[in-house]
């Protein structure tokens, strides 16, 4: 059973269920031209807060000590059908018959794991800021912090009965990410509304992440639009609570 944190700002109690340290395994795989990529990994992320109305969020991922492993993950189909039981999710947009894994180079042969990537955010409900907001900058907010209490965290469902989120992640490779989209209950979907890259970062123009609570896990798939690809099927996973 899950507690909710002393001290969780009202705001982030639609968020809750995600708070604490996840550990699992996942499938990248990923169509580039007539190759197709995939591997399995391990992941570690964390979400946590700090009292402020936002989860901070960090992603650590390797390469497991594996050969490469065959195309296909069912993470996608089972948050869809597990995750929210009311509404039928679009399904990842997927790519035609895989090709043969792409030939790894030497260094990827080890037997030890290798460090991937990283990520790091921040998660909170999509609303306007007021004057009881701190910032912009270091500014302090003037008069009292609006939203907390549960009766005025209500009044910011959407039509859908869930609540507009935003998430902003920044890979250390030169790109930062905008997502909007809604938490309903055990289930967040995401798409991106900016990504922003630097001169020497790689192609990545767009994506769409699905996370959902499945028999106390977290499951998620991420759809990504990459090196002059469409939006394709990326990577999956399914953690379990650690800490």
């Amino acid at each position: 059973m899950f507690d909710l944190p002393v001290g969780l700002p009202s705001e982030l109690v639609p968020l809750s269920w995600l708070i604490g340290v996840w550990e699992g395994t996942g499938v990248l795989e990923y169509q580039i031209g007539e190759e197709s990529v995939s591997r399995t990994f391990g992941q570690r992320i964390s979400f946590s807060h700090d009292g402020l109305p936002h989860l901070n969020y960090s992603s650590y991922t390797w390469l497991e000590p594996e050969t490469p492993a065959t195309a296909g993950s069912d993470t996608d189909s089972a948050v869809s059908s597990s995750a929210d039981t009311d509404s039928a999710v679009p399904s990842s947009s997927g790519t035609d018959a895989a090709a043969p894994a792409a030939a790894l180079p030497p260094e990827m042969m080890s037997d030890e794991k290798i460090p991937l990537v990283t990520e790091t955010g921040y998660w909170r409900l999509s609303r306007h800021q007021g004057d009881g907001d701190p910032g912009p900058g270091m500014l302090p907010g003037t008069g009292e912090r609006p939203f907390t209490s549960a009766a005025a965290v209500e009044t910011l469902r959407n039509r859908d009965g869930g609540f507009d989120i935003e998430v902003t992640l920044v890979h250390p490779g030169g790109v930062a990410e905008l997502y909007l989209g809604q938490v309903k209950g055990p289930r967040i979907d995401l798409a991106t509304d900016a990504v922003l890259r630097t001169v020497g970062a790689k192609p990545y123009a767009a994506a769409t992440r699905l996370y959902g609570l499945v028999d106390n896990d977290l499951l998620w798939a991420w759809d990504i639009a990459a090196l002059g690809q469409d939006l394709r099927t990326h990577a999956s996973g399914r953690l379990s609570r650690v800490e």
